[in-house]
């Protein structure tokens, strides 16, 4: 019996000193993880309060109103011919939450129709239907693992579509600088531990914000050494019912040089959604979208 005990003893005294090993190792490794330093683009440090109460109003702002978007994806490989997914749509609006948007990707070869509910804010999710590949009908909440799969047979992620680095908490204001000639506010945001653990290789975001409009004009995925792995470029905008809204969105991966770009070809704003069309449970069922006569043809 004081043998037995002895070896259990023992055993146990291995899985602590394990233990004790182990939890330094993993500290270790997280805080081995590269951070990129802040590039400062001023004389002296920005006033770090100044660019949180930026980056907050930025937070609150988006189109009046429900809002209805046709949009076509263009996928400009590297090498290889240019093709386009038409047949896009997307109902928007705004809850307690954050920005809401129902997203429906038309069926592409052998994949079914797609349709993705993305809340944004600091507790963003993403729900898909169908929920799997081997499922045709139903909801379900999309697994960290695919946001960053690609949508379609493009480029365009989830992680595109959600853009949730917006709101990640840990940042610096780096200060002002000219993206196509025009002034920006600029941030570096750093990624949480549950999307650093899914990514590893990229180690924060660089978002670009128009200082006159406060509109997002830029955004970089950085990798090691700053390595921008993936951009995110506003092209060009439209003027619809007196509000300036995105028309052409660029989406590059730096690595392959190959671009998908979301190019709106209809809108309707000033619209009144029910709630419900923005609820998981509903995402299985399909949407008519709005009148013809009110959705804006705004060109391919």
């Amino acid at each position: 019996m004081r043998t037995t005990l002895s070896r259990q003893a023992g055993l146990l005294a291995c899985l602590v000193v394990f233990c004790a090993v182990l939890l330094p190792v993993e500290a270790e490794a997280q805080s081995r993880r590269y951070r990129p330093p802040a590039r400062y683009v001023q004389f002296g440090k920005p006033d770090q309060a100044e660019g949180r109460k930026i980056l907050e109003n930025f937070r609150q702002q988006g189109i009046a109103g429900d809002y209805y978007l046709e949009f076509d994806l263009r996928v400009l490989p590297r090498r290889g011919d240019t093709r386009v997914v038409t047949g896009g749509r997307l109902w928007g609006s705004r809850n307690d939450t954050g920005p809401v948007s129902r997203v429906e990707l038309p069926a592409v070869e052998s994949s079914p129709v797609r349709r993705l509910l993305v809340q944004n804010g600091a507790q963003g999710a993403v729900w898909v239907s169908p929920p799997s590949a081997g499922q045709t009908t139903g909801a379900g909440a999309l697994d960290a693992a695919a946001l960053f799969t690609p949508l379609a047979g493009t480029g365009l992620t989830a992680f595109d579509l959600q853009m949730p680095y917006l709101y990640w908490s840990d940042f610096v204001f780096e200060g002002v600088a000219p993206v196509r000639g025009r002034p920006a506010h600029v941030f570096l945001l750093y990624p949480p531990e549950d999307i650093a653990a899914l990514k590893p290789e990229m180690t924060g975001v660089r978002v670009y914000l128009d200082t006159q409009f406060g509109a997002l004009v830029q955004s970089q995925q950085i990798g090691a050494e700053e390595r921008v792995l993936k951009s995110l470029n506003v092209l060009d905008l439209k003027k619809v019912d007196d509000q300036w809204m995105v028309k052409t969105i660029d989406l590059r991966d730096e690595v392959t040089r190959d671009k998908t770009q979301f190019v709106v070809t209809g809108a309707a704003l000033g619209l009144d959604f029910s709630g419900v069309l923005f609820e998981p449970a509903s995402l299985a069922e399909a949407i008519t979208p709005p009148p013809a006569n009110r959705v804006r043809q705004i060109g391919r």
